[in-house]
């Protein structure tokens, strides 16, 4: 397959729900355009968002279709808007090998805990028992290896004496609405 020819600083942002880092990447958006929002899930909040700001969107949903078949389709849609930036925004599908590979120093990811501790879910409640000082937020190229690309900026926050995951969680929600737009803008004019 060959490489995307999109413009690098076209963005689509992947969603799977209600797309609140989606948001962030489109009214902080300074150096590019968000050009799709597009999802697996078909009643995602956050497409709903999308189309009131005129943003053209893609979904089909994933549940139970072949990934070849589900990643074929976005991957026509991606070039239908000459994508040349994927974002990953609370997208909750693990792309294949084949995608990854193909898109290759072209996707970003916003992951909830200082990479490269506390790689995939439960980050908030390990960084918690782990007794850490401080949590945050990192947004990485994507690889084949899950949360294991390089990391292009952090946000550290600290873990407050009593914090439940769910305190964490939204302090580390908000550092990730400051960080993604700023790192995304940097990311695509390098």
């Amino acid at each position: 397959m060959p490489e995307p020819e999109g413009d690098k600083r076209r963005v689509a942002v992947l969603i799977s729900g209600r797309g609140s880092n989606m948001k962030a990447i489109v009214e902080q958006a300074n150096g590019y355009e968000v050009a799709l929002v597009a999802s697996n899930k078909p009643l995602a909040p956050g497409l709903a968002w999308a189309r009131e700001k005129a943003i053209p969107t893609w979904t089909w949903d994933s549940q139970g279709m072949d990934k070849d078949v589900w990643e074929g389709a976005l991957q026509q849609s991606l070039e239908d808007h000459r994508i040349g930036t994927i974002a990953l925004a609370g997208f909750m599908r693990i792309l294949s090998p084949e995608f990854t590979r193909r898109w290759a120093g072209r996707v970003v990811n916003i992951h909830p805990s200082l990479l490269p501790k506390y790689r995939g879910l439960d980050t908030h409640k390990r960084a918690i028992e782990a007794g850490d000082p401080v949590s945050g937020c990192s947004v990485h190229l994507v690889t084949e290896e899950l949360d294991s690309g390089e990391v292009l900026a952090q946000a550290e926050v600290p873990i407050l004496p009593g914090d439940s995951e769910a305190t964490l969680e939204a302090r580390v929600l908000e550092a990730e609405h400051q960080l993604y737009p700023k790192a995304l803008a940097e990311f695509v004019g390098r």
